[in-house]
């Protein structure tokens, strides 16, 4: 079983999200097998607190504008790691020296990536 297109939907639109506030490293990983209460954690990190809010805060909002709100938040005071639960997602926006420390990616190594469809942006050549 894999998980269901509607939760890849979401990663996906959350993905979007944070790629436009310039998350980094982002990853989706389908635990649906291996978990009873995700389908699938999508992973971002970013260099500073400031910047892992402005990340929350640009998924929150493109997924308010699907109807979507979280079940759960936790850690956005600090800044460093914050959870949002959509149930059928779990987005993990971590501070980067986190996201190292933690390694959820080898912690979850044997689900399967999903495919985010994220178009690279290319890199400017200074010429425009």
């Amino acid at each position: 079983m894999t998980a269901p297109e509607s939760s890849i939907a979401i990663a996906r639109a959350a993905a979007k999200a944070a790629s436009d506030k310039i998350a980094e490293d982002i990853v989706a990983i389908d635990v649906s097998e291996r978990l009873a209460i995700t389908d699938v954690f999508l992973i971002a990190s970013a260099q500073t607190e400031r910047q892992v809010n402005a990340i929350v805060d640009g998924i929150e909002e493109e997924l308010h504008k699907q109807d979507l709100r979280p079940v759960r938040r936790e850690g956005r005071s600090e800044g460093r790691w914050v959870l949002l639960d959509y149930a059928g997602v779990v987005i993990h926006v971590q501070h980067q020296e986190d996201r190292v420390f933690y390694a959820l990616e080898r912690l979850w190594k044997d689900c399967p990536s999903i495919d985010l469809q994220l178009d690279e942006k290319p890199a400017s050549t200074g010429t425009e």
